[in-house]
């Protein structure tokens, strides 16, 4: 990465404010006034950034969004509290809770903390103005540090107050988790090493156009799956039952198929079912022979035996999507197959956020593939060959 990261500066005895994505689930505990944060990792996926800043002499102040306020105030469910208790217990120290996240009261608490300490600023986007990228909050974020940390990858595909527009008014460089994330996707953009695999899924063509334009342009390989081959087999002309598809798309993806050539390669059976539900009749089916009544729900066993031996030749994989409707344990195999198939290999295996980042976990081996992404929306773009605002604002090297 030609970014500046936090080995970059000088951190001793300086103020720094360093955008985290905190944005994790939380529900209610066993008391009314309690809420439980039910997975931590996107919290101790920061904390090699922060201990590393604490370590340097520095005192920080950490910001985050939560959920979806209404961006009109504070919203008592999407307090940013249950974090601050948490980070405080992996930390083992305290960590000073802000009321709001500018503000004089806020630039006093922060003006006082000393080398050392933690302080958590209350949820950016109770201020709508926030996601808007407005002059006005950055500056008064700005004026909380000495230098800004942006270490929220999952955040940086949007410019808004918190990750692009305060690296206008502060020394702008990349936490530990930022360098991590670009290093691994560029390994799975221009700098991947050949031969390229990439497999998509997900539900709809429509998400993954940009991704898989391309993705044909650098990748040896596209391998699709989900939801979204039954558009492409439509197009071919081919009978899809009660499967979903984007008549919308039809045409989109005749043209994508007359440019790919051999590169896209779809799956040649699949797990058919009669009824969008865990417990209805399947069976296995060509993608050629799905009956009126019927829908395709997963990827069948000789799509994962010619997938699986694409991918032993592999010495890059990228998997953004999952294969069928894994949240139904029915329709799950072809997902976990891939999961799995992808821990045996010999190469460099880069899983996208969200659904797939679900699927390795579930399937036992996100221990066992290269990296697994924080960003789900970052990632896409990222594979779509975008620019992400929230990591070109930072100073270069």
């Amino acid at each position: 990465m030609n970014k500046k990261t936090v080995r970059d500066v000088d951190l001793k005895g300086k103020r720094v404010l360093m955008r985290a994505d905190f944005n994790v689930p939380i529900k209610d505990g066993d008391r009314a006034d309690a809420r439980v944060i039910s997975d931590d990792k996107r919290i101790k996926a920061t904390l090699p950034t922060i201990k590393y800043i604490l370590e340097q002499g520095a005192a920080l102040v950490l910001m985050s969004h939560l959920g979806r306020p209404a961006g009109t105030g504070y919203e008592a469910e999407l307090s940013l509290k249950p974090v601050a208790d948490r980070l405080a217990e992996l930390l083992g120290k305290p960590v000073k809770m802000a009321p709001d996240c500018i503000g004089a009261e806020v630039e006093a608490m922060a003006a006082a903390l000393q080398p050392g300490e933690v302080m958590l600023l209350e949820n950016v986007r109770f201020y709508k103005a926030e996601t808007k990228n407005d002059p006005k909050i950055s500056e008064q974020l700005a004026k909380l540090g000495e230098i800004f940390v942006m270490d929220a990858f999952g955040t940086a595909h949007r410019a808004q107050s918190s990750t692009e527009g305060v690296a206008h008014y502060l020394p702008a460089v990349a936490g530990f988790l930022m360098e991590k994330e670009v290093a691994f996707l560029s390994k799975a953009t221009d700098a991947a090493e050949h031969p390229y695999v990439v497999i998509l899924g997900g539900a709809k063509v429509s998400d993954k156009i940009a991704v898989i334009q391309n993705m044909l342009r650098i990748a040896d390989k596209v391998l699709i799956g989900g939801g979204m081959a039954n558009t492409f087999f439509k197009a071919q002309g081919l009978e899809m039952g009660d499967s979903l598809v984007e008549d919308g798309v039809l045409d989109t993806a005749r043209a994508l198929l007359a440019q790919a050539g051999d590169k896209l390669v779809l799956p040649v059976d699949g797990v058919a079912a009669n009824a969008f539900d865990n417990e209805a009749d399947r069976k296995v089916v060509g993608v050629d022979a799905v009956e009126p009544g019927w829908r395709l729900l997963d990827i069948g066993p000789k799509t994962i035996a010619k997938y699986a031996d694409i991918l032993k030749t592999a010495k890059t994989v990228a998997w953004n999507g999952p294969m069928g409707v894994f949240e139904m344990p029915n329709f799950a195999e072809g997902t976990f197959a891939i999961a799995r198939v992808l821990a045996e290999l010999d190469a460099v295996t880069v899983i996208g956020g969200g659904d797939s980042a679900s699927a390795v976990k579930k399937a036992g081996v996100a221990d066992k593939v290269s990296h697994v992404s924080t960003g789900g929306g970052a990632s896409l773009e990222f594979l779509e060959g975008k620019v992400l605002p929230g990591v070109a604002a930072l100073a270069d090297k």
